[in-house]
């Protein structure tokens, strides 16, 4: 048996690395933009603000939820806890969603009531924002491939570099031409941004939490693939869902010709498996074809 546990256990401990420094960044320069919006006046700046302290809740939810999926199966849970980083994904979707209504709901009280708005200070303070974020994306780029979890933080800070990127915009227009009507439609914008990035992320955690098959995985194909498998009469029942990140499983009848030894066949089948679909965790119940007796079982 692989130990596919143990591997995704190692992945987990150096995820929760990333994110802890990801955390420590976003949290220092959070109150230096709380203050330069103020200062400012700058919508802009607070919502950028308020991206980044729903960025240290969701970071600091994603260490603990890491902590939590690195307990060992019980009796009770014996897939361990896992699914605790799909929840947190999810998790993480809904509160961008949240973040940009607010920022519609005061950027429309901006358009119809214009402030008075700094503009150098105002791209200083984004500009300072952006490299912190650059930082945090950098840190976290790797990890967000392996991890749904650590893909919803990444997009909570690509939406915050973003929410930089035109809080910049803004000051500048500002700045140079006194558009302070600038500043609500930047805002509106980073809030059209967070929503589309945050859409992907809710339904790919939607998805796992309701156990459909992986997005890069075409069940069909796998059912072709096996009933090219010499000796494999039929295949029925089978089922492929996502445990984790990382963590894909499957289950399966084959039915087998006559004459074959069903050792030999569930070796080619988890070969199979493992090789072409990277399929380390699956579950084969072998059946002859007058079913007379009890099938085998692979776990791999």
């Amino acid at each position: 048996m692989h130990d596919h546990h143990g591997n995704v256990r190692l992945r987990s401990g150096v995820n929760q690395r990333r994110l802890l420094i990801a955390l420590a960044l976003a949290a220092s320069y959070m109150f230096a933009e709380i203050a330069g919006g103020l200062l400012t006046g700058s919508l802009a700046l607070l919502a950028d603000a308020g991206h980044m302290l729903s960025d240290v809740v969701a970071l600091g939810m994603s260490v603990v939820a890491l902590r939590i999926a690195q307990r060992p199966p019980t009796p009770d849970r014996t897939y361990g806890y896992y699914r605790a980083e799909i929840l947190a994904a999810l998790i993480h979707g809904v509160l961008l969603v949240c973040v940009s209504i607010g920022i519609f709901l005061e950027a429309w009280d901006r358009i119809g009531a214009p402030h008075a708005i700094l503009g150098g200070p105002m791209v200083v303070v984004a500009a300072g924002g952006l490299v912190i974020n650059l930082i945090g994306l950098r840190i976290l780029s790797k990890g967000r491939h392996q991890n749904l979890n650590v893909r919803g933080a990444w997009l909570h800070v690509m939406s915050d570099a973003l929410g930089s990127v035109g809080a910049i915009v803004a000051g500048a227009l500002i700045w140079a031409f006194g558009w302070t009507w600038a500043d609500p439609v930047a805002s509106v914008l980073i809030g059209l941004l967070i929503i589309h990035s945050s859409w992907a992320l809710m339904r790919e955690a939607v998805s796992v939490l309701m156990e459909g098959a992986p997005l890069h995985i075409d069940v069909q194909e796998i059912e072709r693939a096996l009933l090219a498998v010499h000796g494999v009469e039929a295949v029925h029942d089978l089922h492929v869902w996502t445990i984790a990140s990382g963590m894909v499983s499957l289950t399966g009848h084959v039915v087998v010709k006559d004459g074959q030894r069903q050792s030999d066949l569930l070796h080619r089948v988890c070969d199979l498996l493992a090789r072409r679909f990277h399929i380390e965790h699956a579950t084969i119940q072998i059946e002859p074809l007058d079913f007379d007796e009890p099938g085998g079982v692979c776990f791999t």
